[in-house]
């Protein structure tokens, strides 16, 4: 028995043409080859260039059950690798020995298979040939692990599908070649569309003429980089049907096909085939353009183990079918059983076709799972019997060359246009130099005009210069002579300075006796001061008596005036329950609820003693808030509300002073009162030209209270309704402390409120920067952590508020660039909640998306996070009419999105 499996082993490889995995047939070009690419399209070659299905063994090392269990066995399989042999025990003394193309060992590497097994079938893809690499063997032995890692925490374990999509990305020019990508499963017999679930059920078509199949109802995408490469696998997996079995916890039950579709343009070829033709005949006119079309097809089989009758039935027939055809094909059996199975119809061109075919089987070494194993062994054995002939399929690219010809077009049109706007800029040249040389002209002469007339203006100066000079000359000559004069006629000069020294000595005489006087009334004061000093030091401790007795006061004082505030609201607390009880008959005073997107803060009604109220945090339903569309309205027996009562009795800047009381309960009172006048927008402006916002943001920022912090911050949210009062929350760092108290918060009340209050912030146009800078989107998306559905519902108002004044700084030219909600990292959170259960949360996101996508630079990176599926659900099945038809508008005006559904097939 041993023997006999070695031997088909043996003769198998001695049958096949080559012993290697990385043999790549690069058929030579002939004259018959040439002439006959003169059709449309056609095969390269009749015959095509043989190759054997190559077959590989990957052995998976223990798992940690079997390391228990099977701790006193030894292993069932025993790997020769050196000789590419592997045996399979039946006992301790006998065995079965079997040769494959490939052996790999439990610690053989994901690069290791990938290089031996796919890497030879990616090139011949890439060469214009079909490829086919397909994983087999029983649930939970690495099929999966083999194929379709996608290497996120070690890109090491990256799988044979990652690797070959970056080789066919880095031998690829985008330009002129294609990559396009199809992932699918066959579930109980039924194609399903992996990249679009609802598409599952996709029905096969052969060409009657070629025998080719095609599945013309599958999604087919558009591959420009390897990120959005594995996120389609990621999301294709998230699809895929998978279930808990004896052998593996998450077994895939369903058989996954991935299809790369590569269509390459043949540089250069169309020379050497002209030149091919002219030493053969003269007769045939030179090729034009060919576009190689190839495909890479890898299929993950799903185990032989299934998780209900009907699947495990499913799996069976198919893997059975398949079987039959290996069989069929490796007797050359006049007729193979393809359309027994789905399966087996998708792969007829990889197992006896056109296709270069590599089959790793995995299989585990406990002995427990002996039959399974070499029933996985037998499989590969028959496999390796089965030959394929390798085509390489080509077209007339007569898309090229139109797109070619139009290329040249263009050009010469350019070079025409170029050389004419050469000829007339040269002309209009010739021109500027005639008027710049007039111009220069015109210039030097009116220089020189304006130098001659300074010339003569300073040689004028100059003379009337020296005339001066000459009179000032004159007018000394004359002094003197009078001087001299004087002296004849005998006159002293030196009288009138007798008289001036005269006068000093009398001002001097004057100072000293002033001195004089002054000293003596400093000795006087000095006296008395030393007087009033002896008697100042008793008075001294009198003066300090009457400071503290003062402050004492004072102290007393306040503390009386909070009481009296407390007595008051109490006594209008007790007023109104009074009231009350005396309509109890009738219907009741409509005290409503702050409508803006918060509650009034809400307590208890009891009026017991103020100290235990305060004590509790309560005195809630006494200061309640109204909605816009109402007013405080008076009770039965003609009163106020209590809180206007409050607020005309006490007075705003005495409520607002006990925000900084000590105690703690008056403080948290306090704030409560702020917050419900804040709700009434007769009210705003009072409290913040009362310093009422300054107070309330110190609040946020000196105390940890989570009372004070949430109560605070809907008063905040209160007053960031008003435009004006908005600008003044950013001016005094009031985003920086939302985001900080957003961070600390874990109560979910607290967070809803901030979240409103930056919500009513991110509807200001003026405040995007800033908000953003300061944190502001960020602080949103932090608070998403809670997961309340109130709290989502004010992020979702904040994002949609932001995203519809960035439309409208787009619309009207003052915004440019992508959106600072993309940015920020918000996109994704928007997509996974674009269908959200809650309709508030739903409303907002839906509009956030619609008003986002009205922005055109905002496109791309909305199709690749999936936004684009989102908006055509809305335009189709949103509640309301005016969001739905606001998705419609934006999906017709926007080119990058109609592009993007034509090319998906999207019916729109």
């Amino acid at each position: 028995m041993a023997s006999t499996a070695c031997r088909n082993g043996i003769v198998q490889k001695g049958n096949s043409k080559s012993s290697s995995f990385k043999s790549r047939p690069h058929p030579s070009p002939s004259l018959g080859s040439a002439i006959r690419r003169s059709s449309s399209a056609s095969y390269a070659g009749n015959d095509g260039v043989p190759g054997r299905v190559r077959v590989a063994v990957r052995l998976r090392p223990r798992n940690a059950e079997e390391t228990v269990a099977d701790a006193d066995f030894a292993d069932c399989v025993e790997l020769q690798t050196e000789l590419k042999r592997l045996k399979l025990r039946k006992n301790n003394w006998d065995s079965d020995t079997y040769e494959f193309d490939e052996v790999f060992t439990e610690s053989a590497s994901q690069k290791r298979v990938y290089e031996v097994v796919a890497k030879p079938v990616v090139e011949s893809v890439l060469d214009g040939y079909n490829g086919t690499v397909m994983a087999y063997g029983q649930t939970g032995t690495g099929k999966t692990f083999t194929l379709g890692r996608l290497g996120d925490e070690d890109t090491s374990s990256r799988g044979i599908m990652v690797r070959s999509m970056e080789d066919i990305l880095a031998d690829v020019s985008l330009e002129s070649d294609s990559v396009s990508v199809s992932y699918l499963q066959l579930y109980m017999e039924t194609i399903q569309d992996l990249l679009d679930p609802a598409n599952d059920n996709i029905s096969i078509v052969e060409d009657p003429k070629t025998g080719d199949v095609s599945l013309p109802g599958a999604t087919l995408v558009q591959i420009r980089d390897q990120q959005s490469f594995t996120e389609l696998l990621r999301w294709g997996e998230a699809h895929r049907v998978a279930a808990n079995t004896k052998l593996n916890t998450e077994s895939s039950r369903s058989h996954a096909i991935l299809m790369i579709h590569v269509k390459r343009s043949v540089v250069g070829r169309e020379e050497d085939l002209s030149s091919e033709i002219n030493h053969a005949s003269h007769l045939i006119k030179p090729s034009k353009p060919l576009v190689r079309k190839s495909k890479l097809v890898v299929v993950d089989l799903a185990g032989s183990e299934g998780h209900m009758l009907e699947e495990a039935k499913s799996i069976n027939l198919s893997l059975s079918a398949l079987g039959k055809c290996i069989n069929a094909l490796a007797e050359n059996s006049a007729h193979v059983p393809l359309r027994d199975s789905k399966l087996t119809r998708l792969l007829r061109d990889s197992f006896g076709g056109t296709a270069r075919t590599s089959l790793i089987v995995t299989i585990g070494p406990s002995p427990r799972h002996r039959g399974e194993t070499a029933s996985t062994i037998l499989f590969g054995q028959r496999a390796m019997k089965v030959e394929n002939m390798l085509k390489i399929k080509e077209e007339f690219d007569y898309k090229s060359l139109s797109r070619r010809l139009e290329i040249q077009l263009d050009k010469l049109i350019v070079e025409n246009e170029r050389q004419q706007k050469a000829f007339d800029d040269e002309v209009e040249r010739i021109h500027l130099e005639a008027q710049n040389r007039i111009s220069e002209v015109e210039r030097n002469f009116a220089d020189a005009l304006e130098k001659e007339k300074l010339k003569c203006q300073m040689e004028y100066m100059e003379s009337v210069k020296k005339l001066e000079e000459k009179m000032l000359l004159n007018q000394q000559k004359q002094e003197s002579n009078g001087v001299i004069h004087d002296k004849y006629t005998g006159e002293e000069p030196g009288a009138s300075a007798a008289e001036d020294i005269a006068e000093i000595r009398k001002l001097l005489q004057n100072e000293i006796h002033m001195r004089k006087t002054a000293e003596e009334e400093l000795n006087k004061l000095k006296s008395r001061l030393g007087q009033y000093t002896e008697s100042g030091s008793c008075r001294d401790a009198e003066m300090s008596k009457l400071h503290k007795t003062l402050e004492d006061e004072t102290l007393q004082k306040r503390k009386l005036e909070e009481e009296i505030v407390i007595l008051r609201s109490q006594l209008l607390q007790l007023t109104f329950e009074a009231d009350q009880r005396v309509n109890s008959s009738g219907v009741p005073p409509p005290w409503d609820i702050i409508s803006r997107g918060f509650p009034a803060i809400e307590g208890s009604a009891e009026t017991l003693k103020m100290q235990k109220c305060l004590e509790r945090g309560e005195f809630g339903n006494t200061f309640t808030g109204l909605d816009k569309h109402s007013q405080f309205r008076d009770s039965g027996n003609g009163q106020k509300a209590p809180i206007t009562k409050l607020f005309e009795q006490v007075g705003l800047h005495k409520i607002l002073s006990l925000l900084e009381s000590e105690d703690a309960n008056v403080r948290i009172h306090a704030v409560k009162v702020v917050a419900n006048l804040a709700a009434e927008e007769a009210n705003q402006e009072k409290i913040v030209e009362a310093g009422g916002l300054s107070s309330l943001l110190m609040l946020l920022r000196s105390f940890e209270d989570e009372t004070i912090r949430r109560v605070a911050a809907g008063a905040i949210a209160n007053l960031a309704m008003n435009e004006a009062n908005q600008e003044l929350i950013m001016a005094q760092g009031g985003i920086s402390l939302l985001s900080t108290t957003a961070a600390d918060a874990e109560d979910p009340q607290t967070l809803r409120m901030v979240a409103g209050a930056i919500a009513n912030l991110c509807g200001n146009d003026k405040l995007q920067m800033k908000l953003r800078s300061e944190g502001g989107i960020r602080a949103l998306l932090g608070m998403v952590r809670c997961g309340h559905p109130d709290v989502l519902s004010q992020v979702a108002r904040g994002i949609a508020n932001f995203a519809k004044c960035e439309s409208r700084a787009a619309t009207q030219g003052v915004k440019s660039g992508r959106s600072l909600l993309v940015e920020d990292g918000a996109l994704p959170w928007i997509v996974q909640n674009a269908n959200n259960e809650a309709a508030p949360i739903r409303r907002h996101i839906e509009l956030a998306l619609c008003h986002l996508a009205q922005h055109e630079v905002n496109a791309r990176e909305m199709i690749s996070g999936g936004a684009l599926w989102e908006l055509v659900r809305i335009s189709r099945d949103c509640s309301r009419e005016d969001i739905r038809s606001l998705a419609h508008r934006t999906l017709s005006s926007s080119l990058t999105f109609r592009a993007e559904m034509r090319r998906l097939r999207i019916e729109f």
